[in-house]
């Protein structure tokens, strides 16, 4: 089986790199090895490393979800920050036959400005094929959802609201896409612990009623957690779940109209019953 290495980061939705995946597969007997390297958000005042590793373990399972999806026969990692070692990494570990590399134009590619393909080109003596991509021009052959809750993530309430965005297309023509972040509650540990075990909750809710989702922790400053997150992912539209009014901190400090106005994408506010779901139960 002919093995393939694709290494990308912020461009691994693009079209003309998945066009180059399925023309490999169409020529059969191809697995391939996704290898998403680290990359740092440039807002927030405290980065926590479980979150910038969370993003592109999120990139890895979204990819994964799709490619499988399709019918390919792939798996996934997450890279050391610097792409050059995060590819050589990929390819001692994996043997790869070729290497299909995907960057941004050269005008604003960070990879490209430390010569990653030549590089990679030269120590791995492997064919490379360099793919350029630039989703914000292009856009994306899938939707992408953004849904942000903490105490909330496991309730009915965003579950059947996400649940109902698929329902409402079934005619569409791109895939629907679910991200999910879970701010957490604290810098500690102790507070990583418990947003990821609401983050595996509602994944696991979204992943049994077979929608394609991922997620992460994030910062526990929610409007934080989302511009973070909106420099990881290219989303459409937002969905955010809170408790009602008089119980919400993230209302009183009026998150929703200040996500709306920074983002000026569609945001969908959810509101909570303060009663145990099955999910909680």
């Amino acid at each position: 089986m002919k093995t393939v290495l694709v290494v990308a980061n912020e461009t691994i939705g693009g079209q003309k790199l998945l066009d180059a995946i399925r023309s490999r597969a169409a020529e059969g007997d191809a697995r391939f090895v996704l290898c998403v390297p680290q990359n740092r958000p440039k807002a927030g005042l405290v980065i926590y490393d479980e979150a910038v590793f969370d993003a592109a373990q999120a990139r890895v399972d979204l990819a994964l979800s799709f490619m499988h999806a399709e019918g390919f026969d792939a798996i996934g990692e997450v890279g050391d920050p610097d792409p050059y070692t995060a590819t050589m990494d990929a390819v001692h570990a994996y043997h790869p036959r070729e290497i299909v590399i995907s960057t941004y134009p050269a005008t604003r590619s960070g990879w490209l400005r430390r010569d990653l393909v030549d590089r990679v080109r030269e120590a791995s003596g492997l064919p490379v094929e360099h793919i350029v991509a630039d989703p914000d021009t292009e856009g994306l052959p899938f939707h992408i959802t953004l849904a942000v809750a903490n105490r909330t993530a496991s309730g009915d309430e965003l579950f059947e609201a996400l649940k109902a965005k698929v329902e409402a297309e079934p005619e569409r023509e791109r895939g629907r896409l679910f991200i999910v972040i879970v701010p957490q509650e604290g810098g500690d540990g102790h507070a990583a612990r418990r947003a990821r075990t609401r983050l595996s909750l509602v994944l696991g809710r979204l992943h049994g009623a077979g929608l394609l989702a991922a997620g992460m922790i994030g910062d526990p400053d929610p409007y934080t957690a989302i511009m973070n997150a909106l420099q990881y992912f290219r989303v459409d539209d937002i969905v955010i779940s809170t408790f009602a009014e008089t119980k919400s901190g993230w209302l009183r400090t009026d998150l929703i109209d200040r996500v709306r106005n920074a983002t000026g994408k569609p945001v969908e506010h959810v509101v909570h019953r303060d009663v145990p779901s099955p999910a909680t139960a």
